[in-house]
């Protein structure tokens, strides 16, 4: 095995660091108290190239994979940026970019994957409904055919980048989930152009990351060609599966980049800070938690690579839509949300442990803005809670890991 990053890693995490320094964590304080879009780190992480790393070099991309994407998102957490060094990409990376480039037909690659390149097209994701939440084989969205058009009505919420996006990843069943032959058959993927008459959407107000909105939306009549689906009609579980492994791996990169970033400033504070005689930094009883977390966060790290290093080397995108390797595949997958699911759990825990011990360390002033912990701690904790609930991933490990007998029907 070997754990050193390639020079082409290492460039990335290099040019992350880079970036941090022009957007440290005043400048995301500003954008999160004022509701603003951080334009302009967008226009810096473009300019850099950061939101093609998932996209080939024939469409304007590095031609990359989710190792270098985790490299990226993990530095430039932990350099200054915390949350916002990982959510616009996953919602136009991990969300448009990646499902394109692995089963996006090519119309669909020559439309979307060059302006996605060059930072002109953002991307969201309408997956979540309010009714379904994480159960989303009983997604109530439907697509029903009409001619050569589908015609698409439903309700999605926790809509993140809508407001803003020129494309979405929309979720939607196309054939009722009591007449599919199999519960994970009869979703389907439609790639939409936005903005869209028939579709309308409401901020929601949240505790944090108030630089990206989060919204309801209901679509209402949507008509859209049959052009528009994602790889093929109902096997759309199969490809969401693929993105949303991603998406977990991508949560434990914030998690482990925000808490390092957390763990860095509590130190720094803690050499200088004096209440008695010596620094506070001596004192075990910060010592102790901070260093248990931050062992725990580079163990995740760890498999959030492998995750990612099994996703980039092992899984054939094609073999998801070929019924002869169906078994081989799911095996893959299996290999890799195993991972996935791992690090996200381990990554958020001792994230949420690592800022709530910097918030201790900083005493009355943790609870100030001026020092940014109190943002982190409202960060951090949106991770128990998404892309997936910790709950929810330990049901995963103890039913597919362990051989447990799963804890809930569907």
């Amino acid at each position: 095995m070997n754990f050193d990053f390639t020079e082409e890693q290492k460039m990335i995490a290099s040019a992350a660091r880079d970036i941090a320094k022009d957007f440290p964590p005043e400048y995301w304080r500003e954008k999160e108290e004022n509701g603003e879009f951080a334009e302009e780190f967008f226009k810096a992480v473009s300019k850099a190239g950061f939101f093609g790393i998932l996209i080939p070099e024939k469409y304007g991309g590095a031609g990359y994979g989710m190792q270098e994407m985790l490299v990226a998102m993990e530095e430039l957490a932990a350099n200054g940026c915390g949350a916002g060094g990982v959510w616009y990409f996953v919602l136009t990376e991990i969300f448009g970019a990646l499902p394109i480039v692995r089963y996006g037909s090519a119309e669909q690659k020559e439309k979307y994957l060059p302006k996605i390149a060059k930072g002109e097209l953002e991307f969201c994701m309408a997956l979540t409904e309010p009714d379904a939440g994480t159960n989303t084989l009983k997604t109530k969205t439907f697509a029903k055919k009409d001619g050569d058009e589908y015609v698409i009505n439903g309700n999605k919420i926790f809509i993140s980048g809508v407001d803003r996006a020129k494309a979405m990843l929309l979720v939607a069943r196309t054939t009722p989930y009591e007449q599919a032959p199999k519960r994970s058959l009869g979703i389907t993927l439609f790639i939409v152009d936005l903005p869209n008459k028939a579709i309308k959407w409401n901020p929601i107000p949240k505790h944090a990351i108030n630089f990206s909105k989060t919204c309801e939306v209901s679509i209402n009549d949507l008509r859209v060609p049959e052009s528009s689906i994602l790889g093929m009609k109902d096997l759309g579980w199969y490809l969401l599966l693929d993105v949303l492994n991603p998406e977990r791996m991508s949560a434990a990169a914030g998690a482990v980049g925000g808490a390092k970033l957390a763990i860095r400033k509590a130190v720094e504070y803690s050499k200088q800070r004096r209440v008695f005689v010596d620094p506070i930094g001596s004192y075990q009883g910060l010592q102790f938690p901070l260093a248990e977390a931050y062992a725990a966060l580079e163990c995740a790290r760890m498999m959030m690579y492998k995750a990612a290093w099994l996703y980039d080397t092992k899984f054939k995108s094609k073999d998801v839509l070929d019924p002869s390797k169906r078994v081989e595949m799911a095996a893959t997958f299996r290999e890799i949300g195993d991972a996935a699911n791992m690090a996200k759990v381990v990554a958020v825990e001792n994230a949420i442990k690592a800022v709530y011990w910097a918030m201790q360390t900083f005493g009355g002033y943790g609870y100030a803005k001026e020092y940014d912990v109190e943002r982190w701690w409202r960060e951090v904790n949106l991770l128990r809670l998404a892309p997936v609930t910790q709950q929810m991933a330990l049901n995963y490990i103890a039913e597919h890991i362990l051989g447990m007998p799963r804890s809930y029907r569907i």
